[in-house]
């Protein structure tokens, strides 16, 4: 009696990628290239259209790179993507430090409650968008990265991570979850949510912390003393 030959059986197939859509992440440059363009000359790292333009070409490489869905690992997107989050933190380190300058001197972008607001609202909310940017490009290795693995060990830690009963055990974080991490990390100086693991990520975080506290901080006691 002869036995059967056995059917030979085919490999798992690997999964496939998860890239997210690139219009999120390439709303937020946007929107921070429109923010550096309402800054006063004297909070800006360069003249007006300098910066927003680098940032710009940077994103188009970037969307002709990988358009549609971010999902493709390469060293060249990958040195784009460094590059312009690097843009966009310099920027709004620059003009972080040259609004807290204007304010203790009584500059003039800041000697009207209007005009302190205006311009004070205006980097806080750059600084937001850029350490959103910075954290969506460092976590995991960035969204590229994290669309071809779940991460075992991420460097932030979302509720979805902790507990994988509200998601799915394939869930990745998306450009608007990191969005909610800058504003909320902004608003109440320390982790909410989101816990971060790396040291990377807690010296980011901290450093948003600190900037937020001085900016708001700052912001408030000057207008405090406009109006008084």
């Amino acid at each position: 009696m002869t036995g059967r030959t056995p059917e030979p059986t085919e490999s798992p197939r690997p999964p496939e990628p998860v890239g997210e859509p690139r219009w999120p992440m390439a709303a937020a440059v946007v929107a921070a290239m429109a923010l550096t363009v309402l800054l006063p000359d004297d909070l800006r790292l360069a003249p007006r259209w300098f910066i927003p333009t680098v940032e710009g070409l940077l994103l188009l490489a970037l969307i002709a790179g990988d358009p549609g869905r971010i999902d493709r690992r390469s060293a060249a997107l990958r040195s784009l993507s460094v590059a312009l989050v690097a843009v966009l933190a310099l920027s709004s380190v620059w003009s972080t430090v040259q609004l807290v300058d204007d304010i203790l001197h009584a500059g003039k972008e800041t000697s009207s409650a209007t005009s302190l607001l205006q311009t004070g609202g205006t980097v806080w909310a750059g600084t937001v968008l850029a350490f959103s940017l910075l954290y969506f490009e460092l976590d995991s290795g960035g969204p590229a990265a994290r669309a071809h693995r779940v991460p075992s060990m991420p460097a932030l830690a979302f509720p979805q991570h902790l507990e994988p009963r509200l998601s799915g055990a394939d869930w990745r974080p998306r450009y608007l979850d990191y969005l909610y991490l800058g504003l909320t990390n902004a608003t109440a100086f320390s982790p909410t949510d989101v816990m971060p693991l790396a040291p990377w990520a807690k010296i980011a975080m901290g450093v948003q912390s600190l900037v937020s506290l001085l900016i708001l901080g700052l912001v408030v006691a000057r207008a405090v003393n406009v109006l008084a």
